[in-house]
């Protein structure tokens, strides 16, 4: 199990050392000048070389890079020009909507995948055959086109939903305790705005969960089917025990874990790229932020999110793979 925690490690320092490197030669390949988009389109060159001096642009690119990735482990992610506000200040504002609904949305996959994954393993046939068509069409919809017409149809046409106003409507938020607003409002027992943020957290999420559900369902049917045909579940059967004790305590446990590494890698994409939805919906996160700063050419932040992006993976995927060790034997005595 040592060697395997210290090869995934490895493995994740890699892959922040890579994300780090492309992100900062890509952006700096632009054709434009950050120091001139600071500065302005009037300011004069003397101005110009001022700025760049002071965000050291005019030093070696090796150095540039060293530089970069000290101050992100530091925590100082640079300064958004746009918002004229430090980079790190303005993914604390705006993390908390991010991590919200992508919590939320991988709930919401999750919980479909398993029970309906359950269910058309258990009862081949039409249930099966349901199932398959419904992920099929969910891996094939694309998140922000289903979240246009959710829009359309539940608070457009039948009034249902509110509209894409962000994480509340007129009621207060929440004393800021995790950033989550359904959390929050619960915690300090405002069931009024626990309700308001769940309606304006419902469509979103459930726009953002279409994919991972689809893939999560084909993945959880694979193996379920797969583990089925297991020797030791055809001699637990033959023992007598009914054939729903048998897939729920030996095929469903079997079949959970290689999906349990898919999880965390679907939740781990849904943190970092939830960008489309949080635009449909106009939702306060770091998506609909990075939208405004690619367009605004504001490099820092996009900079930032990238690296950030990398870093929530990696960790993400590190602790799959430690929860994974803790449930397999097989991988303890690795």
């Amino acid at each position: 199990m040592t060697r395997v925690l210290v090869t995934r490690l490895l493995g994740a320092l890699a892959a922040m050392l890579g994300a780090s490197i492309v992100s900062f030669v890509l952006l700096r390949a632009l054709p434009s000048d950050p120091a001139r988009l600071i500065a302005g389109p009037l300011a004069n060159e003397e101005t110009v070389t001022e700025v760049a001096a002071r965000l050291g642009l005019d030093r070696p690119l090796l150095e540039q890079y060293v530089i970069y990735v000290r101050d992100f482990v530091r925590g100082e992610w640079g300064h958004s020009y746009s918002a004229g506000a430090p980079v790190s200040t303005l993914f604390g504002q705006r993390l908390g909507a991010s991590v919200e609904l992508a919590l939320a949305a991988f709930l919401i996959a999750a919980s479909a995948a398993v029970g309906l994954g359950a269910l058309a393993t258990f009862r081949r046939g039409l249930a099966d055959g349901l199932v398959r068509v419904v992920a099929n069409a969910a891996m094939g919809t694309p998140p922000f086109w289903f979240g246009l017409l959710a829009l359309l149809l539940f608070f457009e046409l039948l009034g249902w939903a509110p509209g894409p106003g962000g994480r509340l409507g007129s009621s207060p938020a929440p004393p800021a305790a995790t950033g989550l607003y359904t959390v929050d409002a619960l915690l300090a027992g405002q069931w009024a705005t626990f309700v308001d943020a769940a309606r304006h957290l419902a469509l979103p999420a459930i726009a953002l969960a279409i994919a991972p559900f689809g893939y999560l369902v084909r993945l959880l049917r694979a193996n379920v089917l797969d583990a089925a045909r297991a020797p030791h579940v055809t001699v637990a059967v033959s023992k007598g025990i009914t054939r729903w004790r048998a897939h729920t305590r030996h095929v469903l446990p079997n079949a959970s874990l290689p999906t349990l590494t898919a999880s965390g890698m679907v939740l781990a994409q849904l943190l970092g790229g939830s960008v489309l939805i949080e635009k449909v919906f106009n939702w306060p996160g770091l998506g609909s932020l990075v939208v405004s700063a690619i367009l605004r050419q504001d490099y820092a932040v996009v900079q930032a999110f990238v690296l950030f992006s990398a870093a929530v993976y990696t960790s993400v995927s590190l602790l799959v793979d430690l929860a994974y060790g803790a449930l397999d034997p097989r991988q303890r005595a690795a």
